[in-house]
């Protein structure tokens, strides 16, 4: 039997699918193919270098912006190969806003997104009459003790972002300089009018931590920025079903400023079966697969075909047609080789900050300086 090895994150939506296809494509090739999953915490699996998982893993699901750390080193497998040209170029066609695309650069294919993700709002339905459709509204909420927002080190920057990019015009990551001073103090002191009310685990707290709150008691019912789980808005799940909704449109521009999140699959350049990896990739990153398998096992699809299926969205409380308008807006973080340093660093600083009684200024100008010497990296 011909075994492959398989690294991907420990929550149910990253695994389950994994298992669920792994052990449908084995039966395909008659099971003399198998493929084992390992799984790790999220935030051990973004600890570990891809580099090091290269040499033990034939796949592994990973995050974009490890992209640009890998690429110029020949780790992974290109997937625009062209015995598959015609499927890349379908995959493509169909990708959930930028979820294809954000796996591309330096011209080649480097992952195929098979998970689409973005910050979106998450609430009970069953609790709140209506929507905040504003920040004061937003405010209220928070002063009576009902929101929840995950502002983990991580996704206190992607908060940063989604709010930063929806204020202001002035959003360009390519330019090293792109925090505007003015717009950046403006978003800090927005999160903090927040911030204030809230309970202190939020500061510690990720999506799923938040989801399980959300959907376990009724003291909360609302966050304002959390990434989407479609798995929470399914019945049985959990005891209380939880609504994904497009994120606030602070400045008439619609839910736009969110960054593009979910996983894609990459196939290790040292793996001795990458014939069956790709086969397997493809499979498993195509619509077919996507819409029954790999959603029906607990996926969140990258794929629109399942995204646009009326049935899936009535399984899950409307996720989908819910929040596509947000994720089809939701642009690339950067992939240089520095990124992934700043990213850690900055979300430190933004998290500590919203703890504290730190100058906003100081944090702004941190920011700029850090953000500029990541492209020196």
């Amino acid at each position: 039997m011909i075994q492959l090895k398989g690294m991907t994150w420990d929550h149910s939506r990253g695994y389950d699918p994994m298992i669920a296809t792994s052990e449908f494509f084995s039966k395909k090739h008659n099971n003399k193919v198998q493929i084992n999953w390992e799984k790790r915490s999220l935030q051990a699996f973004a600890d570990r270098p891809i580099d090091q998982m290269a040499d033990e893993y034939d796949l592994m699901v990973i995050d974009y912006p490890h992209v640009g750390e890998v690429s110029a080193k020949g780790l992974l497998q290109k997937f625009d190969v062209d015995e598959y040209q015609s499927e890349l170029n379908l995959l493509k066609e169909q990708s959930v806003g930028l979820s294809h695309q954000s796996y591309n650069i330096d011209g080649h294919q480097w992952a195929l997104a098979i998970d689409a993700a973005t910050q979106v709002c998450c609430f009970r339905k069953d609790l709140i009459s209506s929507l905040p459709q504003s920040w004061n509204e937003l405010s209220n909420l928070a002063q009576q003790n009902k929101v929840l927002w995950p502002l983990k080190p991580v996704h206190a920057i992607s908060s940063f972002y989604s709010i930063y990019n929806n204020i202001t015009d002035e959003f360009n990551p390519k330019d090293k300089n792109f925090i505007n001073k003015e717009f950046g103090i403006k978003t800090l002191e927005m999160m903090k009018h927040i911030t204030n009310h809230l309970i202190s685990d939020c500061f510690i707290m990720d999506p799923i931590k938040t989801a399980e709150m959300l959907s376990s008691t009724d003291d909360f019912y609302y966050s304002p920025y959390t990434y989407g789980f479609s798995n929470y808005s399914r019945e049985n799940f959990r005891e209380n079903i939880l609504t994904y909704g497009n994120v606030m449109d602070l400045s008439n521009k619609g839910p736009k400023g969110t960054h593009l999140g979910g996983t894609g699959i990459a196939i290790s350049n040292k793996s001795y079966h990458k014939d069956l990896a790709l086969e397997y990739s493809y499979w498993i990153a195509g619509a077919d697969c996507q819409k029954s398998i790999f959603y029906k096992s607990g996926g969140q699809p990258a794929n629109s075909i399942a995204w646009e299926n009326q049935q899936i969205n009535d399984e899950c409380n409307g996720f989908f047609t819910n929040t596509r308008l947000t994720l089809n807006q939701a642009w690339i973080r950067p992939r240089h080789n520095g990124y992934m340093k700043f990213q850690d660093e900055s979300g430190e600083i933004i998290n500590e900050y919203l703890q504290s009684n730190t100058i906003e200024d100081i944090i702004i100008d941190k920011l700029k300086i850090m953000y500029a010497e990541s492209f020196e990296q």
